[in-house]
């Protein structure tokens, strides 16, 4: 029996079409298509196995496209959703029978105090219960708040973009040293992703999150289609950034890692 080297798992991707509707309040309106047919093409093109879809913001909490796109891939997909704290257990059990693992938090820009509002506590809780993720989209000052209020309730806490320091603080941001200091029996996972989101020092970031947490707790992301970097980014400089922080080893532990968090089936042995 030879030994298995999964596949990497793309973790954080985005699809839409403009013919979608967007939401009223949004930060950032695409002007072009990023279909599920050329997802699935550039993860063929760069070998890439399963991946994640996270509802972009633009979309509000309109799942639906994410949930189509998820059925027709197969079981190649899930999802992380964008919902209403005011979402019932009905739309959230739909949601799971759709491939959805979690849910995200959108805070960048926002007052990251709205998740410890009684509706978003109420609703953290239920996503808890679930043994679903949270995901957190938020900027690296914001970070410590967040985790003191959410890694308590015991389910895993995604951190999206090595936490988004503030790239004049680097490692000394107030954030990524909350995320040092969680250590690797924290309930806490960080994807070394969107490195052009965070000053262009992914390198540093992703070998202080491997010294420290150690590669089960790290995900790996294209961002694809790299909204508002479009025209800077391709999927290959991504997988590159992949190969050149991590070794053979460590990339194997990290898409072991992403497999059981995104719930993924185990690989068969050959």
């Amino acid at each position: 029996m030879t030994a298995i080297i999964p596949l990497p798992v793309d973790t954080h991707a985005h699809v839409f079409t403009r013919a979608l509707a967007f939401a009223a309040h949004r930060r950032y309106t695409p002007a072009y298509d990023a279909s599920p047919d050329d997802f699935r093409a550039v993860l063929d093109r760069h070998g890439v196995g399963e991946a994640v879809l996270v509802q972009p913001s633009f979309l509000g909490t309109d799942n639906s496209f994410m949930l189509t796109t998820i059925a027709a891939s197969r079981g190649r997909l899930r999802g992380i959703a964008v919902v209403d704290p005011a979402v019932t257990d009905e739309e959230l059990d739909a949601l799971a029978a759709g491939g959805v693992v979690g849910i995200r938090y959108n805070l960048v820009g926002t007052d990251a105090g709205t998740v410890a509002r009684s509706d978003y506590a109420a609703l953290s809780r239920r996503v808890a219960a679930r043994d679903w993720q949270i995901e957190l989209h938020a900027d690296g000052h914001q970070l410590p708040g967040l985790l003191d209020l959410l890694l308590p309730l015991g389910t895993p806490v995604v951190v999206d973009h090595f936490g988004r320091p503030d790239p004049a603080r680097g490692r000394d941001d107030a954030g990524f040293r909350r995320l040092l200091a969680a250590g690797p029996q924290a309930q806490l996972f960080v994807k070394i992703s969107g490195s052009y989101r965070c000053g262009g020092r992914g390198a540093e970031y992703a070998r202080a999150l491997l010294d420290t947490l150690g590669p089960t707790r790290l995900l790996w992301g294209s961002d694809w289609p790299f909204t508002q970097f479009e025209d800077r980014r391709h999927y290959a400089d991504g997988v590159a950034e992949l190969h050149a922080w991590c070794s053979e080893a460590e990339r194997t532990a990290i898409a072991m890692a992403s497999r059981r968090l995104f719930s993924f089936p185990p690989l068969a042995a050959r």
